[in-house]
């Protein structure tokens, strides 16, 4: 019987991939659910960005373009980073790629040896852990609570360093936790990598503008580290353009040349008519940015007040992203329903969409068992009904 490669057996399924796609499955079959598992707004791309695709496709810009990307787009992209960070990247040091999902693996591919470790925070997003065993390095997970706002300290990375470290992986905003790094916490995180030369850090950057405390915060603003951090990032949170697969890295010219070669040989170039629209996202207006932060904050604060309302449940406040990460281990373990024992808070997730029809993902999947993760990307309405149906659900069980 033929079987599939080791490295992909080794790989597990995105959950929240999964969790939508079974919402979809019911919605599909006359149920009403609520999702709240997917990391994706509810508003629509702004016009004036539509309108530079619709005006790229009249033009023709229907061919392959240059692997890293179009030098007008890595050009808007470079003066984004000069504008809003105050970072200088030259053109070939920016790769443009199909979502910023691709340039995390694109870096991961191109810089990590069998056995490199890996360092990543949790909670963390799905699919880190999942790339570097794609790359067939080796997860070193640091463990942060909710009562250190699930950031990681200092001390806490340095323990974690050992001679076979090879990158950290920092994800501010995060996504799923919405915590965000000051940047005193960056400052002494920088301290620990200025003694460890040999470290590459992903700085995953997506979530960049949805950011409720002020002035974003990056590695990269320290100079003595700058060489070593790879920037990532892309137009699908900010700009409500998931859909069209554009993401970017800024980083070394090493690193930026290594993953230009690999990108060349697995996928070639990002969507050419997607990247017009993009150049307009990076140089138009971005009164839309704010517009949309606006209504996510608002959210939060909506969706955090009904949440009070639901016993034994505990919260963080988040200061970015669209997501909350409440601690649910209450309902974990010693309650049932027609007498099955909820063991994990995958389990919850799946109780509460097939009994209260609202999708939300386990935070086993993100490295933070007992927690689910739900996003706030949906309209006022949809969070009421949708806490409320978590309520009569969780309140149920026994």
């Amino acid at each position: 019987m033929t079987q599939v490669s080791e490295r992909l057996a080794s790989l597990s399924p995105s959950e929240t991939l999964a969790m939508s796609q079974k919402s979809s499955e019911l919605k599909a079959k006359g149920i009403d659910v609520i999702n709240l598992s997917v990391g994706e707004t509810d508003f629509f791309t702004p016009d004036h960005i539509k309108e530079a695709a619709r005006k790229a496709i009249e033009d023709n810009f229907s061919f392959y373009s240059p692997v890293p990307g179009y030098i007008d787009l890595r050009q808007a992209i470079a003066g984004k980073l000069k504008r809003e960070n105050g970072l200088d990247y030259p053109v070939d040091h920016i790769v443009v790629s199909a979502g910023a999902k691709q340039a995390v693996c694109n870096v991961l591919l191109s810089i990590i040896n069998p056995g490199d470790e890996v360092i990543i925070p949790a909670p963390y997003w799905v699919s880190y852990v999942e790339m570097v065993k794609l790359a067939q390095g080796k997860n070193v997970v640091i463990h942060a609570s909710i009562e250190q706002d699930f950031k990681i300290t200092a001390s806490q990375l340095e323990e974690a360093i050992t001679p076979r470290t090879k990158a950290l992986i920092l994800c501010s905003p995060n996504n799923p936790t919405g915590s965000v790094y000051s940047a005193c916490e960056l400052k002494a995180l920088a301290d620990v990598l200025v003694r460890h030369p040999e470290i590459v850090v992903l700085s995953d950057e997506i979530y960049e503008h949805i950011n409720y405390c002020g002035r974003h915060e990056s590695l990269s603003q320290f100079s003595e580290i700058r060489d070593r951090v790879v920037i990532i990032n892309g137009v699908s949170k900010a700009y409500a353009m998931t859909g069209w697969r554009i993401g970017f890295l800024a980083a070394p010219l090493w690193i930026a040349k290594a993953c230009n070669k690999l990108q060349g040989q697995y996928t070639s170039s990002a969507s050419s008519i997607a990247q017009k629209a993009a150049i307009a996202a990076f140089s138009g207006d971005q009164s839309c940015v704010k517009k949309m932060r606006d209504s996510f904050l608002y959210r939060r604060n909506l969706i955090l007040d009904l949440c009070r309302s639901i016993p034994d449940i505990r919260t963080s406040t988040p200061q970015g992203t669209f997501y909350i990460f409440p601690d649910m281990s209450a309902y974990i373990g010693h309650k049932t329903i027609e007498g099955q024992t909820i063991h994990d808070a995958a389990a919850l997730s799946m109780y509460i969409l097939e009994t209260g029809h609202v999708a939300t993902v386990g935070g086993d999947a993100f490295g933070a068992p007992g927690h689910l993760r739900l996003s706030y990307a949906v309209s006022d309405e949809q969070l009421r009904q949708a806490v409320q149906r978590m309520k009569n659900a969780l309140t149920a069980l026994k």
